[in-house]
């Protein structure tokens, strides 16, 4: 199966959102992914490119510079694990972080996924407004199951 379908961007505000590759500035998400901090476990930096890849990358971009990044893990049918939702700290608390997830869950190529992944340690109540649900074998760990599809 071959995606080509695009995805437009989004505006949000003074916030641009776009799952277009092109777009990403790689070197804003090595230091996110790949340094050693509180949001990685320092990935090898040789390892990053297939970082990108493999996922359905999403950015989001404040008067030119990239300010969040999340990205998707998926087969596009039975599963798809979400990964590193992140905003720059003084984007946070406009609705930002939001407007991504509801642009990341409507991207056409993650339409009908039946099971959705998720690890985080703090964010649950987030979560929770997209039908995640903390699973009971580990308290990181999230669970939305789509049962219409």
């Amino acid at each position: 199966m071959t995606y080509r379908q695009s995805y437009s961007d989004l505006m949000f505000g003074d916030y641009t959102l776009s799952a277009d590759k092109k777009k990403l500035e790689l070197q804003y998400i090595y230091n996110l992914l790949c340094t050693p901090s509180r949001y990685s476990t320092g990935l090898p930096p040789e390892r990053f490119p297939l970082i990108i890849k493999n996922s359905v990358c999403f950015g989001v971009y404040y008067q030119g510079k990239q300010v969040g990044f999340s990205r998707v893990i998926t087969d596009y049918s039975e599963f798809a694990s979400l990964w590193d939702v992140f905003i720059d700290e003084e984007h946070r608390g406009r609705g930002v972080g939001k407007a991504l997830m509801a642009y990341l869950f409507a991207h056409p190529y993650l339409q009908g996924i039946f099971r959705w992944f998720l690890m985080t340690e703090d964010a649950h109540g987030l979560y929770q407004k997209y039908g995640f649900k903390t699973e009971a074998y580990n308290p990181y760990v999230m669970m939305k199951v789509n049962t219409s599809v």
